[in-house]
């Protein structure tokens, strides 16, 4: 087990890969550039089939609304703020998945209440860029036989 998802490849199929986001993601910078762009709208659908989870808790994971999502696939182009967190939910995703080695254990993991969170799921806390760090510690813990 690698301590780090391979970024951008990894994080990229669980958007949709490189047809959704309609690029190839290789570095960092390309990752940072993309998100300046911002993402097509089918990276939307990408993350929620990667996550197992309905518009309604995407859009509560990213402290979004269901409606400016929705809106979005009309306008072409998710804004770069909406980018960043569907990327950083992407990312949780590929850790849970890397760390918990099991897909379908993965997405119940993210939809469960953890103590370690005060007792909320992993994708309530992803709203914010300490509530990842406050995920991929548990789910580092939980990888390196630390008590989560």
């Amino acid at each position: 087990m690698t301590s780090v998802v391979e970024e951008p490849e990894v994080v990229t199929g669980e958007m949709g890969g490189e047809q959704a986001l309609g690029r190839q993601l290789h570095s960092d910078l390309d990752v940072q550039d993309a998100i300046r762009e911002g993402f097509r709208p089918a990276v939307v659908a990408g993350v929620m089939h990667s996550a197992d989870i309905s518009l309604k808790q995407l859009a509560a994971a990213l402290d979004l609304s269901e409606r400016s999502l929705q809106r979005r696939k009309g306008e072409g182009r998710l804004s770069p703020a909406e980018s960043d967190r569907i990327y950083r939910l992407a990312r949780i995703v590929a850790l849970a998945k890397q760390y918990l080695g099991e897909e379908a254990l993965a997405h119940r993991w993210l939809k469960r209440p953890n103590r370690a969170l005060g007792g909320k799921t992993p994708l309530e806390v992803l709203d914010t860029e300490p509530g990842a760090r406050m995920v991929e510690g548990v789910l580092g813990r939980i990888a390196y036989g630390g008590v989560s």
